[in-house]
């Protein structure tokens, strides 16, 4: 399929067929079943073929599907290995790659958009897009003043495409929910439907990739392409090589997979903190993993000898695509430090305490205080020790502790509450450890938690909270 499917009926046919396909496939396990093999072997060629099918048509119709598709390829991690090996080339494929629109449509957007005369604004242009995505697509080309640039150019009917793929998929959003143990499925997909207005709005990117470029201008660990020209359903950016993410998780070496690790920790941390904008879309096909720059190469050197810090170093962390960002003019919530402090402090009563406050335990609720520790505890041990390796393994035991119905976790956190204004921190950090997961990076996230979270280490001449008053009784 080579153009986006733009008529609502075509559309929702293929998506339609999905929960049908979905029933064909359990009739069929049953009748395996009947026919002697055990209940956990035909569960995994169900959840096998449902995938295969699933990420097909997610591919093939790109807007919200796709969208959908690549939220979920993040947490590919907390599958079962056994179930995960088979289709996991099916879930990164969503990451950096859909079938393009054709050329004559390319050309209509930018003559619309550009003006008739827009090749003029060009020394070259690929018409063979570098890269396919959800709402458009990626040429490589040369501005007239010589730069090498990026051209988004979004897919005509993308918005339209986008909501009635989203509205299709909540409503049978029960049925994907086995694919990924211990995620709830319909609140992502509502999520990703409330930012489609964002998305389709280029320039609002521009803007949140501005504000990142000019921050970012001079650091030695992240590069942010700068915005060269921007109009309705087209964003023209510098462009950058570098290897996919997606590259470095199939073959990269493990010290590209700990520096990349690193940086992905650091840049969703200090992000926040410096621009006050939260890059909310990292799945792998957005960063690029890149040679250090020569001339920085002794700079950076010295600093590291002088600071001691052990750091590899050798490489940048190239960050793309900044149509969904969440605003946080004051970054990320004290909150969050505060509870993750007082957790790995112990201090049971002053999370409980806080988490309440918050708003994620209801005041019609009441919960056993060292129970929500003993949930919350697990899911922070990468923030306990100097360093973490982040693994699939690890991964899929916190994502089985809590979508096991017999386990205290999953009945403590269905109890639990996600306030809205936390939904997006909530899911970019999942996703981005998820990543993590995927690179089986090394990673000193302490440090970076310590630098750039507000809340997580106390100043010196911070006047201590009555619960960090009472923690230190």
């Amino acid at each position: 399929m080579s153009d986006l499917p733009r008529k609502a009926v075509t559309r929702t046919a293929k998506l339609a067929a999905l929960p049908l396909g979905f029933a064909g496939r359990a009739t069929w396990g049953l009748g395996k079943r009947i026919g002697g093999k055990s209940a956990e072997l035909v569960g995994r060629e169900l959840q096998q073929r449902t995938a295969e099918q699933l990420f097909k048509v997610l591919g093939e119709l790109k807007g919200g599907a796709m969208k959908f598709g690549q939220a979920m390829s993040v947490f590919e991690s907390a599958l079962p290995e056994e179930v995960a090996g088979p289709y996991r080339a099916a879930l990164t494929k969503l990451q950096e790659a859909a079938p393009p629109m054709p050329t004559r449509t390319v050309h209509s957007v930018l003559a619309e958009r550009l003006g008739e005369d827009w090749h003029d604004l060009f020394l070259e242009f690929e018409d063979k897009p570098a890269a396919a995505a959800s709402i458009g697509q990626v040429h490589r080309a040369v501005w007239h003043d010589g730069r090498e640039v990026a051209v988004k150019v979004q897919y005509p009917g993308a918005g339209e495409a986008l909501l009635s793929d989203l509205n299709q998929l909540s409503r049978f959003a029960r049925l994907l929910g086995p694919l990924i143990p211990g995620m709830d499925i319909k609140p992502l997909i509502a999520e990703l439907r409330d930012r489609v207005s964002e998305e389709l709005d280029y320039a609002l990117e521009a803007q949140a990739q501005r504000a990142h470029a000019e921050e970012f201008a001079d650091d030695p660990d992240v590069l942010v392409p700068a915005v060269v020209h921007q109009c309705e359903q087209v964003l023209v950016t510098e462009w950058i090589d570098g290897i996919p993410l997606s590259e470095v998780i199939t073959d990269g070496t493990q010290e590209q997979r700990d520096r990349a690790g690193q940086l992905l920790a650091r840049f969703l941390f200090s992000g926040p903190s410096r621009t006050g904008l939260l890059h909310a879309d990292p799945h792998p096909g957005n960063f690029r993993l890149l040679p250090e720059d020569p001339e920085d190469a002794e700079t950076t050197e010295a600093a590291e000898a002088a600071e001691g810090s052990g750091g590899k170093g050798g490489w940048r962390l190239g960050v793309l695509d900044f149509g969904t960002v969440d605003r946080l003019p004051g970054g990320l919530p004290a909150t969050i430090g505060d509870s993750l402090r007082m957790t790995l402090d112990g201090d049971a009563e002053a999370v409980y305490d806080l988490l309440r406050e918050e708003g994620f335990v209801k005041e019609s609720i009441e919960l056993d205080p060292d129970a929500v520790l003993d949930y919350l505890l697990p899911i922070i041990e990468p923030a306990q020790a100097d360093e973490f390796t982040f693994t699939r393994g690890w991964m899929r035991s916190q994502a089985a502790r809590i979508a096991d119905p017999r386990s205290p976790a999953h009945q403590l956190g269905k109890q639990l509450n996600l306030p809205p204004a936390y939904l997006l921190i909530h899911r970019v950090t999942l996703s981005t450890i998820g990543v993590l997961c995927q690179l089986g990076a090394t990673v000193r996230l302490r440090d970076e938690l310590e630098e750039w979270l507000p809340g997580f280490v106390l100043d010196d001449d911070e006047p201590l909270t009555e619960e960090d008053s009472a923690a230190g009784a």
